[in-house]
């Protein structure tokens, strides 16, 4: 537990436009083009198949994500009181987050098997019901551990809605969970899946326009996840690690604004999601 200079909500004060405007882009940007993107293939759609379901998971995680950032974007401006309630936007924020993480995982391993064994995914004729299974464990997984570590979070442990207080730190579990299962194992997943595909589609003989623009996509999309979710979990492994001064109140810590700028960028991700996969993927995934 932390003490500050508070108000009767216990609330610490701190204001920062430049997370405020930075936060206030990405909502406007991802609830254009996730919206757009729900639009697309919930209305558009006459058939589902199992590529539309994981798509659908991943528009609905960056979506929810995205319409919870008004009160951050509010805390940045004008400050939250340290209530119950910053508990939970806390955990909505990082369940869509991983959940957008471990569900483009689930699209990576779905792309590089129908890639890879093109006659044996056409033949399966449970996709659909296999890529529900996946993404509702997804979500369950995701919640059943922000239940066990809820306390985590609890307002007494916040300095300010969205930030805990630097001197308390998140249980060693807490922090293996969310580095193995949210980051590296989807990364050597990742990585693998979208190294193959771009071998794969390489080494044949018939190059066409269509192949290339897919082993592009496959890059790019590999990309754009080492370049959002990298640095935040660098960061978090850097806060988790240092030695935090007994004045943390009064003084300028780099790694705490590492780690809160990276956390920016690791939202943009949602952004990049419905370009990449909803508007351009779709064409050689129908």
């Amino acid at each position: 537990m932390c003490t500050n200079a508070t108000n009767q909500t216990g609330a610490y004060c701190s204001y920062s436009i430049l997370e405020g405007l930075g936060y206030s882009l990405v909502f406007f940007l991802g609830l254009v083009v996730n919206g757009a993107a729900l639009w697309a293939f919930i209305a558009k759609r006459a058939s589902w198949t199992d590529t539309h379901i994981y798509m659908l998971n991943l528009a609905l995680a960056d979506f929810i994500l995205v319409l919870f950032l008004p009160f951050r974007i509010y805390d940045a401006f004008f400050c939250l009181p340290k209530t119950l309630l910053c508990t939970f936007l806390i955990f909505i924020h990082y369940i869509n987050m991983y959940a957008s993480i471990l569900t483009t995982t689930a699209i990576s391993v779905h792309r590089y098997l129908t890639i890879r064994f093109p006659l044996q995914a056409r033949s399966w004729k449970r996709r659909k019901e296999a890529a529900v299974a996946v993404c509702f464990f997804i979500w369950v997984v995701l919640v059943s551990i922000v239940a066990v570590f809820h306390k985590d979070n609890l307002p007494e442990k916040l300095w300010t809605c969205y930030e805990r207080c630097k001197n308390t730190r998140i249980r060693p579990q807490f922090t293996f969970l969310l580095l193995s299962l949210g980051y590296l194992a989807p990364l050597l997943i990742i990585v693998f899946c979208s190294s193959r595909i771009i071998c794969i589609l390489e080494k044949k003989q018939d190059k066409s326009e269509g192949k290339k623009t897919t082993a592009g996509i496959v890059k790019a999309n590999m990309t754009v996840f080492l370049v959002c979710y990298t640095p935040f979990h660098i960061a978090f492994i850097v806060n988790f690690f240092s030695r935090v001064p007994s004045n943390w109140r009064e003084t300028y810590l780099p790694a705490h604004v590492f780690l809160q700028v990276s956390d920016w960028i690791a939202s943009t991700n949602c952004c990049f999601d419905s370009i990449s996969y909803y508007f351009l993927l779709k064409k050689f995934y129908t």
